[in-house]
């Protein structure tokens, strides 16, 4: 068992490290299986902060953080996020998004993966509706929305889905203080405005 918090970090880091000069996965995955193995959670969920968004990483370790502690929804949405990201499909993603709304329901990220995880472009666009709602101030859900929106309108020639698109890429640039940002958002709507349904 590997007690100090500092020396699993440092076995995570030699780990990591490895498998960038190597690009051998199967010896990442049974160095992170050992590891994770001799760990308490809480332990795991310190040392391997620094590698939180590198999925090959995070999914072994927060696999096991999850079954120690299955309701806790930023555990939750970090594996169910390393398994989007790796490719697991929206069906598993899914449910650990569900369970992490059911454990707390003002966790952002797990309303994310759950509007994320739908298939129909129709029912993903009203999941994004509803995650902007509950978190008006949101400004990548308002983003994804206007993404997704706007994706709708053109596959599906809806004038109501444009509209919706259009107004909240406004909202997008009213709220914006970045130029480019600015730039980029006024290059949509301008495409936007121009396009015949």
């Amino acid at each position: 068992m590997i007690a100090p918090q500092t020396d699993l970090r440092t076995a995570i880091s030699n780990a990591v490290s490895a498998y960038e000069a190597s690009g051998n996965m199967g010896v990442l995955m049974e160095r992170l299986h050992a590891l994770r193995d001799g760990a308490t959670a809480d332990a795991l969920i310190a040392a391997v902060e620094p590698w939180r968004e590198m999925p090959e990483v995070a999914g072994p370790i927060y696999e096991t953080v999850v079954a120690e502690q299955p309701k806790n929804a930023r555990a939750l949405v970090i594996l169910a996020n390393a398994y989007w990201l790796s490719g697991r499909g929206p069906e598993v993603v899914g449910e650990l998004a569900d369970r992490a709304i059911a454990a707390d329901p003002a966790n952002r990220g797990a309303w994310h993966m759950w509007a994320l995880t739908e298939g129909n472009q129709r029912d993903r666009t009203i999941r994004w509706i509803q995650v902007t709602e509950r978190f008006p101030e949101d400004q990548l859900a308002k983003a994804a929305l206007a993404d997704n929106a706007a994706s709708l309108a053109s596959a599906e020639h809806d004038k109501e889905a444009m509209a919706l698109a259009i107004r909240t890429y406004e909202q997008l640039l009213a709220a914006s203080t970045n130029e480019q940002q600015k730039q980029s958002l006024e290059t949509a709507l301008t495409t936007l405005r121009k396009y015949k349904l």
